[in-house]
């Protein structure tokens, strides 16, 4: 589909937009313009269907019912709201109305939502039913006016069907993603109006090669970055449909909403893929409308890839992004991919791999990896010091550990907290982990640091069986043999422990330091 008139992509990837614009409207507003008012925009597991038409009334009735609740261009609305329609309501409308929309971690405890409250000074909470029981202890903690979606939406249907876009430059501030915390406090990543256009489409588009013929399903959920481009922005942009499941992702689930639904591309995370292989030795499932999946949040295993496409006949495609660059800032394509690896740098998006000074490394080396992009957000709020040191000279220090081959494609090493010195030697956690995971009893694996006793850290391999107790001193032996048979051999775990799941955040990420702890 074409872009909207007036917005362009350079020669260089770069954006053009007008001097002022409102996003909400390439989003949402054109597509009835254009013709596609009765086209599905969203369908969900409840039996439930939303055409372009109905959407863009309702984000129009929303804004009008959030500016009626006293909101004002530039407050901050906390959105912990489930995949359903009422988000996209709720995210575009305060967009529209000039209204910065901040969707949490629906995972989270009291304490962490009442530090939200306070931290973004939020003008107003709307909240789904199933997180009362923290959302409400929270408001205790720290009193910031709040409604129901039931509450709220039945002020939607009262308001005008009419708003006019409050127009905003293209780098103002327009939406916050809180980080997933994996290394410690959520951060209010701050992100402007353009970020979600270039996202959408240098990888959604020029990437997946996403069209309006395509059913998008995310396992992933829309409140971290990962799910908001693949079940909202990028269908949106192209006026595709989104299938929505508000339902914690399963093996069942998920493989039940691919046969109904009948998708053309996936979204999943790591530990999901594990998990679905298993379920797929014991019953086969019907994934023929998926010309590809997608994967994020933690590095895939080549073995998992390889065992994905032996049983579906589809490629993951594994990528790296982050809630600071929105989504998927290297990846891998339908055209070239790599097992085990990243990918390639999406176009537009400059990376770089340097060492402790700043300066590159050598091809094949290990280094911090940099990202230079139009989709970075330009700040986190109320943290000037972690700004300082996270966004420098227009340039985005992502602390995740890479090297590159020799064909050009990027792999993960880990988080560079993570990165082990053993014998004096750096050594990926990340690369321990994928070769444990190649046996056929594991289903998914940490490796941290631990002293050994003479004070000297050696790796330990934190195990999650596919069967539960499968832990055995035979065993353990057997997965120190294939570290030692596969790996250099200073990179064997010296300890296994078993243990029934991992700690993770939302968006799948393994939380190493909770390990280490």
């Amino acid at each position: 589909m074409p872009l909207p008139p007036d917005i362009s992509f350079g020669a260089d990837h770069s954006v053009h937009l007008p001097q002022r614009f409102n996003v909400a409207v390439p989003f949402i507003d054109r597509h009835v313009g254009e013709g596609r008012g009765a086209r599905a925009a969203i369908r969900t597991v409840h039996g439930e269907t939303v055409t372009y038409a109905a959407l863009a009334e309702r984000v129009n009735r929303t804004g009008n019912a959030l500016l009626a609740q006293g909101l004002k261009p530039g407050d901050r609305l906390l959105m912990v709201v489930k995949d359903c329609p009422a988000f996209f309501y709720l995210f575009w409308g305060a967009i529209k109305a000039g209204i910065v929309p901040v969707p949490p971690n629906t995972l989270l405890r009291a304490a962490d939502y009442a530090y939200m409250f306070e931290d973004s000074g939020c003008g107003l909470v709307v909240y789904s039913a199933e997180f009362a029981g923290e959302i409400e202890p929270a408001l205790k903690q720290f009193p910031v006016k709040a409604l129901g979606v039931d509450a709220f939406l039945a002020e939607m249907e009262k308001a005008a069907p009419q708003l006019e876009a409050r127009l905003a430059a293209p780098t103002d501030d327009c939406f916050w993603l809180y980080s997933s915390g994996s290394t410690g406090r959520p951060k209010g990543a701050v992100h402007a109006q353009r970020d979600m256009v270039v996202t959408s489409e240098l990888y959604g588009v020029r990437v997946l090669g996403v069209t309006e013929r395509d059913v998008n399903y995310s396992a992933a959920k829309l409140f971290f970055a990962y799910g908001l481009g693949n079940a909202m922005t990028f269908p949106l942009w192209v006026g595709g449909t989104a299938i929505l499941d508000d339902r914690r992702p399963t093996p069942d689930t998920t493989f039940d909403n691919i046969e109904k639904f009948k998708p053309t591309l996936y979204y999943g995370v790591p530990t999901l893929y594990a998990a679905q292989l298993a379920a797929l030795e014991s019953k086969p499932r019907d994934l023929s409308s998926v010309r590809a999946c997608v994967s994020a949040g933690e590095a895939l295993p080549a073995d998992m890839f390889r065992r994905w496409k032996e049983k579906t006949g589809t490629v993951i495609l594994d990528g790296i992004g982050s809630t600071e660059c929105l989504h998927i800032f290297i990846g891998n394509s339908l055209a070239d991919h790599r097992a085990g690896t990243s990918g390639k740098p999406v176009p537009g998006y400059r990376v770089e791999i340097l060492d402790e000074n700043r300066k590159p490394v050598a091809k094949g080396e290990s280094g911090r990896l940099w990202i230079r992009s139009e989709s970075a957000a330009r700040y986190y709020w109320n943290k000037p010091e972690k700004t300082a040191e996270t966004m420098v000279d227009g340039w985005l220090n992502t602390g995740d550990t890479y090297r590159q081959d020799a064909d050009g494609y990027f792999i993960y090493e880990g988080r560079s907290d993570d990165m082990l010195k053993v014998g004096g030697i750096w050594c990926s956690p990340v690369e321990i982990e994928n070769c444990l995971v190649g046996h056929a009893a594991v289903l998914e694996v940490a490796v941290i640091g631990q002293a050994d006793a003479d004070a000297l850290i050696k790796p330990k391999a934190v195990v999650v069986l596919k069967q539960e107790g499968g832990g055995s001193a035979a065993l353990t032996d057997e997965l120190m043999a294939l570290c030692k048979k596969t790996l250099a051999p200073y990179k064997y775990p010296r300890w296994v422990e078993y243990v029934p799941e991992l700690p993770k955040t939302a968006t799948g990420k393994i939380q190493r330091f909770r390990l280490r702890a």
